[in-house]
């Protein structure tokens, strides 16, 4: 059963090169994972970003260093 927005969509697809098409699909995936995962609270938001940001190792220790540019607080290891 095809309705004429899905019918629409393809038809725009079928114009663009394989890699955007790639990209539209994984967009499409990705909104379909978000529409079918139940609502969480904030708790669940920064579990889910855990891990994702690249930051340096003394990151915790040090951040009104990195955030602000005050002097570190400890000595780097030798």
């Amino acid at each position: 059963m095809n309705s004429p927005i899905i019918t629409k969509v393809i038809e725009e697809m079928n114009d663009l090169p394989n890699d955007l098409q790639q990209q539209v699909l994984k967009f499409v995936v990705t909104l379909r994972q978000q529409h079918l995962q139940p609502p969480g609270d904030a708790w669940d938001v920064l579990e889910s970003l855990t891990g994702t940001v690249e930051a340096p190792a003394d990151w915790s220790a040090e951040h009104d260093h990195y955030l602000y540019g005050t002097p570190k607080r400890q000595e780097p290891d030798s």
